[in-house]
């Protein structure tokens, strides 16, 4: 996108608008990464709920386009579709109202069942990452890039 978000800004934003029942953020960690620690202190001190769970390192072999390109030799990853599907369905599978920030179509089957009986799901994304499944599937999206000077850091 070429800008941050700014999660007080987003917070003030949705809590005019709505009656909030929680912010939940989700971030992997890398071992030793300093700066990701400081930052989720920073939402912390913002009252956002922040999930972590440790980074996957993943090696990666000579013919990998990663590697061929920028000489990578492991990435990092770290998946929450299911902490996030947990909690809209099991935590908080009362609330009338859902806000999702994400483009992944992993989401599409969790917000047709939330859809499926009567609630409401608004996703937020990046033009570039929203998915058409997810697209579909939600109530309504919304791109950042319309919000930018709303959610801008």
């Amino acid at each position: 996108m070429g800008w941050t978000l700014d999660w007080r800004k987003i917070k003030e934003y949705f809590q005019e608008k709505y009656e909030v029942i929680g912010f939940n953020y989700y971030q992997g960690i890398k071992d030793g990464d300093d700066k990701i620690k400081n930052y989720l202190k920073y939402l912390d001190q913002l009252h956002v709920n922040v999930i972590t769970k440790p980074l996957k390192e993943i090696r990666i072999g000579s013919e990998h386009p990663l590697n061929l390109l920028h000489h990578y030799k492991k990435i990092y990853k770290c998946n929450f579709d299911v902490e996030i599907t947990a909690d809209m369905i099991f935590d908080r599978g009362n609330l009338d109202e859902y806000i999702l920030f994400s483009g992944d179509s992993d989401f599409d089957y969790a917000v047709k069942r939330l859809r499926s009986v009567g609630r409401t799901v608004t996703v937020y994304s990046s033009k570039k990452v929203l998915s058409w499944e997810l697209k579909l599937a939600a109530n309504q999206f919304r791109y950042l890039e319309k919000h930018k000077e709303i959610f801008c850091k």
